[in-house]
């Protein structure tokens, strides 16, 4: 048996995931993890957080949305026996933006006014907004401090994990949305470069792929679970 492990963007509680869920094959096993939404911890100890998660008897793939992408790359590296794969989606492995300007302009407004919310999702979404995508995004941000997500957007600004990307011997796939305003084509590059067997896996979508594309996405990594 095969577990996806799904670990989250900055929100942090998986609540954006459930698109993404409905589209998965029920018989894929899954499981959401979430990061403690009142507490301000750096990435090394979401890192433990996350890996006290694995399911312990089932080979694991592991995802990292966005912001978790670190995460997911800093447990591939450690050589863990039943870790047969990593999907990394709409990631990166160190800070995707030095400048941090998109993101500065993202965490101005946490907390979030109601008015700034229909920006902030187009940052996210794109041509892809709804009113839908825009309820998910509300009740991901409620349910976390805004401390805390400014403490996590800081902690993307100094994280580096290319060295143990260059570690990483398992299978990885790489999502990225072509039309993504949060991490640039040059984040991918980097991951692709630091980890040449990664496969990559474009599509016509925003930072939110797994929000925007869930059926299409949901396919590609169902297909890449079983290879693993």
């Amino acid at each position: 048996m095969t577990t996806l492990v799904l670990l989250p963007g900055m929100d942090g509680t998986g609540i954006a995931f459930r698109p993404f869920l409905a589209a998965l094959d029920p018989a894929l096993k899954v499981v959401v993890v979430s990061y403690p939404p009142d507490l301000a911890l750096g990435y090394d100890a979401l890192l433990a957080v996350a890996r006290q998660a694995l399911p312990v008897d089932d080979d694991v793939v592991v995802l990292g949305e966005s912001f978790s992408g670190p995460i997911a790359i800093a447990l591939a590296a450690e050589g863990l026996p039943r870790l047969r794969g990593l999907v990394l989606c709409a990631t990166f492995a160190r800070n995707p933006r030095p400048r941090a300007a998109v993101l500065g302009r993202i965490m101005a407004h946490v907390p979030l006014p109601l008015a700034a919310l229909p920006g902030l999702s187009r940052v996210l979404l794109g041509r892809f907004d709804s009113p839908a995508l825009r309820r998910l995004l509300a009740e991901s941000l409620a349910a976390v401090s805004p401390a805390v997500m400014r403490f996590r957007a800081r902690a993307v600004m100094a994280v580096d994990m290319s060295d143990r990307l260059r570690a990483v011997t398992v299978p990885t796939l790489y999502l990225r949305g072509r039309e993504d305003r949060v991490v640039p084509a040059a984040a991918a590059q980097w991951v692709q470069a630091q980890a040449p067997h990664a496969r990559m896996a474009p599509f016509d979508g925003p930072h939110g792929l797994l929000q925007s594309l869930p059926f299409e996405t949901a396919g590609v990594i169902e297909a890449f679970v079983a290879a693993c």
